[in-house]
C-alpha cells in the first residue's frame, strides 16, 4: 500500500467557467488556470503521483506545453491513474475536501464522486468529497479562490514487472 496527499488552490474570477469534480457549476466567477483550473482532480491526481513518488501534474502535464491549454482535468486524472495502473497500483480510495466560500457543493457532491469514480474506473463507494466554507479565512473563506486536499491509498504489487521491457530486466 502507498499513501499519497495533493493540494490544489486557484484563484476565482469573474468570466470563467467554475469545474469541481468534472462537474460545470452555475457561478459567478470560475477558477483561473493553464486547464479547466478544476481543483479538486488536481488534488487527487497530484496524490495518485505523490503515492508513486512520480512528481506532480506540472511534472507529467506543464502548463508550458499548450496541448494542455483547457485541458479536461478529468482526462489528465484517467491518465495519471493510467500511469498508476502501469506501475502495478490501483487507487483503494480517495478522501477529499474542498475549501469554498461558495457555491455550496452537497448539490454536485454525488456526481462529482461519479465522475471521479469512473476517471478513476473504481466504485462510487471508493470515493469521498467533502466540503467545507473556510468560516471567512483565507482566500477561500473570503470567497477569493478554492482549494482542494485530496489523501489516496493506492494498493498493488510495485515489485513485479508490468511491461515487456520491465521483464526483460
Amino acid at each position: 500500500m502507498r499513501i499519497g496527499i495533493g493540494r490544489d488552490l486557484h484563484r476565482l474570477v469573474v468570466g470563467r467557467r467554475l469545474v469541481l469534480g468534472g462537474i460545470e457549476i452555475a457561478h459567478e466567477a470560475g477558477l483561473v488556470g493553464h486547464s479547466d483550473a478544476d481543483v479538486l482532480t488536481h488534488a487527487i491526481a497530484d496524490a495518485i503521483l505523490g503515492a508513486l513518488a512520480s512528481g506532480d501534474l506540472g511534472t507529467h502535464f506543464p502548463d508550458s506545453d499548450p496541448v494542455w491549454k483547457n485541458a479536461n482535468s478529468l482526462k489528465l486524472l484517467s491518465r495519471v491513474a493510467t500511469i498508476a495502473t502501469a506501475r502495478g497500483m490501483m487507487v483503494g480510495n480517495v478522501d477529499a475536501t474542498i475549501v469554498a466560500a461558495a457555491p455550496p457543493i452537497a448539490p454536485h457532491r454525488q456526481a462529482m464522486r461519479e465522475r471521479l469514480a469512473a476517471a478513476l474506473n473504481v466504485s462510487v463507494k471508493s470515493i469521498s468529497v467533502k466540503a467545507t466554507t473556510g468560516e471567512g479565512v483565507g482566500p477561500e473563506g473570503r470567497g477569493e479562490a478554492i482549494s482542494a486536499t485530496a489523501i489516496v491509498l493506492l494498493t498493488g504489487d510495485t515489485r513485479r514487472p508490468h511491461t515487456f521491457m520491465e521483464m526483460l530486466e
